[in-house]
């Protein structure tokens, strides 16, 4: 038997397989919400049971009291929905800085250089720019609505969405920085430097990317706010 499968026969391990093979988002999250409903399932099977150990019937009883697989999945698929939500909104608040940065060392290079930039490039680094920094704004407004304020107010049901495809889009405007930055190393001739900001901008873009991508997935799963 794999280690991650349950043990046969056993009611409750075999629920909480079904119940993470539903869910998705943050791996340790999960876990650690599995780990909290088997404790919950287990307590109440020991007081459902009288004897010293909880058996199968008092297992099913307690799973039956707590609710199926269908019932519980959408409240813990809320949870996980926001979680990786606030984790796509504060990775596109960090790369915003990270590649304007990036940029305004390459420019200031060029110029160093007598070379400068070529008015198309300019535009295009001004419009990757513009697009980054657009992104940042739904972002801080996710990450606001889902703090302290969060607890007041009804999160929106599409707002992780809108997070998930922000997140694409810093992807994005990552993904094209990193071949203009290429084009600016051939102008500038300073290869180290434009070299090591154009490795920096594909690591953001992988991480973004990534992230943005499990909450694309997240956020079309059906979820019961608490």
């Amino acid at each position: 038997m794999k280690a991650s499968e349950p043990p046969a026969g056993d009611p409750v391990e075999t629920h909480l397989a079904d119940l993470a093979a539903r869910l998705h988002g943050p791996a340790r999250l999960k876990a650690r919400m599995v780990d909290e409903l088997r404790e919950g399932l287990l307590d109440a099977a020991r007081e459902l049971s009288p004897d010293a150990e909880p058996g199968r019937e008092a297992a099913r009883r307690a799973i039956r009291e707590f609710g199926t697989v269908a019932e519980l999945a959408p409240s813990f698929q809320y949870e996980l929905t926001v979680t990786q939500a606030r984790h796509t909104a504060r990775t596109v608040m960090l790369i915003v800085p990270c590649l304007l940065v990036c940029w305004s060392l390459v420019e200031l290079s060029t110029r160093v250089k007598g070379h400068g930039l070529p008015g198309s490039l300019q535009v295009a680094v001004a419009h990757l720019g513009g697009l980054s920094a657009l992104t940042a704004l739904p972002a801080a407004v996710f990450l606001s609505a889902t703090g302290s304020l969060g607890r007041r107010l009804r999160l929106p049901q599409r707002l992780p969405l809108v997070v998930a495809w922000t997140g694409t889009a810093a992807a994005v405007a990552l993904g094209l920085s990193a071949l203009t930055l290429v084009a600016a190393a051939v102008i500038a001739g300073d290869w180290p430097l434009t070299a090591a900001a154009c490795l920096i901008v594909i690591a953001l873009h992988a991480r973004v990317a990534t992230s943005a991508r499990v909450c694309r997935r997240c956020a079309r799963l059906p979820v019961t706010a608490p």
